[in-house]
């Protein structure tokens, strides 16, 4: 694995840390392929019960290397909408699109498009002195990588306006009062509170959990009445399977459930 992201796995944990942390970890072209290659062993990994994304050093991402977006005098300007199609949209899209839950663990900053990647988890939990900062429109840009999309649907349009009209800038303690994200908590508890999600995660059945993940997902584009089928359709299947007969069996016998993801 690259030196720009670190990649260990352990008892059905991987763990993937961005590694720029001279940078606070902002991206560049090499920084995508190693996140590609990366997220690649992830996929392959059929003992994957959980993705942890962090970031080393200060902070967690502060996106996009601009230092890569200077150009030659006389050259053309960057496309960054290439940009976004070749990189940033893949990487979002296979975050998302994964089977088993995607932790983010937020310290220091995460801004523009490291905001919106920690965001594209499933749960997020950062310290409380830790910044979202969203500040796409001080240099002119929209919110990209579903900054613009999962915002107001996590705060309303009210404060999504503010953050990205503005370029306002929120705490993990904000974070999680707004709803923005799940927990935050004080520095030096951090890796505790992302460990504890860990083991309530893993003592959980995994097809249930992927089946959840999709539930939601189609929730954010479903009708009521078409999202009523869905939730029929994922329930009949969950309902065939062995850990659903095992949590059922656990619970009546008021015993610990052993799940096989079957």
């Amino acid at each position: 694995m690259s030196a720009f992201v670190l990649l260990t796995t352990e008892g059905g944990v991987a763990r993937l840390t961005l590694n720029r942390p001279d940078k606070v970890n902002a991206f560049t072209v090499p920084q995508h392929e190693a996140m590609r290659a990366a997220l690649d062993k992830v996929e392959a990994d059929s003992t994957c019960r959980c993705l942890v994304l962090a970031g080393a050093g200060k902070g967690f991402c502060a996106g996009q290397d601009l230092n890569e977006r200077i150009r030659p005098d006389g050259a053309p300007p960057a496309d960054l909408g290439a940009s976004l199609d070749a990189l940033y949209n893949p990487m979002i899209r296979r975050l998302k699109a994964l089977s088993f839950p995607v932790i983010a663990s937020v310290h220091g900053v995460a801004a523009g498009a490291g905001a919106s990647l920690a965001l594209a988890a499933d749960i997020v939990i950062a310290t409380r002195a830790a910044k979202f900062a969203f500040g796409f429109s001080k240099l002119g840009l929209v919110p990209d990588s579903g900054g613009s999309w999962i915002l107001p649907r996590l705060v309303g349009n009210a404060r999504a306006s503010g953050l990205a009209l503005l370029g306002e800038t929120v705490t993990g303690a904000e974070a999680a009062e707004w709803g923005l994200i799940w927990k935050a908590v004080e520095e030096d508890k951090l890796g505790e509170a992302v460990d504890a999600v860990i083991r309530q995660l893993l003592a959980q059945p995994p097809r249930g959990l992927a089946a959840i993940k999709r539930a939601l997902q189609a929730s954010w584009t479903n009708t009521l009445d078409a999202q009523l089928d869905h939730e029929r359709d994922a329930q009949r299947q969950a309902g065939l399977t062995r850990d659903y007969q095992e949590g059922v069996a656990a619970f009546l016998a008021k015993r610990a459930p052993r799940f096989e993801g079957r």
